[in-house]
């Protein structure tokens, strides 16, 4: 038997994706299989497949995908037999989430809410947790100011809207045009800037989901003893100078640091999913879908990404 799969067949331009069949996964201990309902797409699949991490060891024939939803059809050895049949959000890992079927730590099963749709759980789950850990690492506390960089995609849109949740006493975001404006303060926003985000100062947090050479130009909106965290790098990493424009703010204390949720333990990302899945089925929290797509159209969703017109989340369903 086999199922089909979206695989990177050359690195580059989203053609180079490629729908094949492969055969059916079998788990692995501690491992189960799920029947793909909702696959998340983000922008590291994006990176992935244009080559950009491939010092990681990324090679032809990786299946993106670290996000699905669905039903758990097949169990290793090892994991509870009450996950068999269970309507499920989970991670696994780099990839293999592009497919009909995929493999699962069962560490990292979180029951779907019965309100809350296989599309809507890739939307919140995975963005939610980056955000949420995100602001932690910044050290967020309730009345503070922050600035959202890049806040139309699906971290940016999770990490307004926990801001304003937790408490922001301002919560801006830099965004491309009027209407997203609109849309990002119907979420939480109270402040829109263009890209640049040039005109307004005074943050105590900036959460950068962009990165690249504009970065340091961000630094100078911080308030004394400010966080930068770059929790994403759509536009590559920050240029040299940034150090040198830090020593240049010495008397400001200023901190930038990267996140990654791979620092999170894998019960806390758990826990955090499971809380953020709660909250969008009670309408706490907002799922912002830009577009949902079938497997076969994955380059199709790639190319969306990389014209840089997403609002929120995209996800692809099998046919």
């Amino acid at each position: 038997m086999t199922v089909k799969a979206v695989e990177i067949r050359t690195f580059g331009d989203p053609g180079g994706l490629a729908v094949v069949d492969r055969p059916d996964p079998r788990p692995a201990a501690g491992e189960v299989v799920i029947t793909t309902e909702a696959i998340g797409v983000g922008g590291v699949d994006a990176l992935i497949r244009r080559g950009d991490l491939a010092a990681f060891g990324f090679e032809a024939g990786h299946v993106p995908g670290g996000e699905v939803a669905g039903v758990v059809t097949a169990l290793g050895d090892g994991v509870d037999a009450s996950w068999a049949g269970a309507r499920v959000w989970a991670l696994t890992g780099l990839g293999g989430g592009y497919a009909e079927q995929a493999l699962a730590p069962a560490t990292t099963l979180v029951p779907l809410p019965p309100e809350v749709s296989p599309v809507d759980a890739v939307t919140v789950a995975g963005s939610g947790v980056v955000a949420r850990f995100g602001l932690r690492h910044a050290r967020f506390a309730p009345g503070e100011s922050v600035l959202v960089r890049g806040a139309a995609g699906g971290i940016g849109v999770m990490a307004v809207q926990l801001a304003a949740r937790g408490g922001a006493r301002a919560v801006a975001v830099t965004t491309s045009s009027a209407e997203r404006g609109a849309r990002l303060r119907a979420l939480g926003a109270t402040e829109v800037l263009d890209r640049s985000g040039e005109g307004s100062t005074g943050y105590d947090v900036v959460i950068d989901i962009v990165a690249g050479e504009q970065l340091p130009a961000f630094l100078s909106r911080l308030n004394p003893n400010g966080r930068l965290v770059a929790v994403g790098a759509v536009a590559g990493p920050p240029p040299a100078r940034l150090a040198a424009e830090m020593f240049a703010a010495f008397r400001k204390s200023l901190t930038f640091a990267t996140f990654s949720a791979d620092t999170v333990s894998t019960e806390d990302r758990r826990t955090a999913a499971a809380e953020l899945l709660a909250a969008a089925g009670r309408g706490e929290v907002d799922t912002v879908v830009h577009d949902v797509l079938p497997l076969a159209h994955a380059s199709l969703a790639h190319r969306q990404l990389d014209a840089g017109g997403v609002f929120g989340r995209l996800a692809l369903v099998p046919a």
